[in-house]
């Protein structure tokens, strides 16, 4: 039951900071007993890296429909983009399914931290 700082990040997750004082358990010198206590919360604006990966990820996800959509019309005036197309439609499955798998982590991080 030792003390340290806890960084609450803008998508509600935690990480823990800084070692703050040791517990009356304790009794060996330089050691910690191995259980966390929070000293202070610390609000950060940031995200965790997994919510930060997802909101690239959406990004790249958004921005290749976008380009199929663009695409789906200069078909209609005339050229040819079935290759291109396809390509893009591959890369957002398995961006999508990128993005199902770091959910999965992050879930599972939050289900084992709390």
């Amino acid at each position: 039951m030792c003390f340290y700082d806890q960084y609450q990040m803008a998508c509600n997750d935690f990480k823990w900071g800084h070692f703050r004082q040791h517990c009356s358990k304790e009794y060996r010198t330089g050691e910690t007993c191995g259980m966390k206590l929070v000293m202070s919360t610390i609000p950060t604006r940031e995200k965790c890296k997994l919510c930060t990966k997802i909101d690239t990820k959406e990004g790249r996800v958004v921005k290749e429909q976008e380009r199929i959509a663009r695409w789906v019309k200069e078909e209609q005036k005339g050229h040819q983009r079935g290759a291109s197309i396809e390509a893009s439609q591959a890369l957002i499955s398995t961006l999508k399914w990128e993005i199902s798998e770091l959910n999965y982590q992050r879930a599972n991080n939050q289900q084992t931290t709390r």
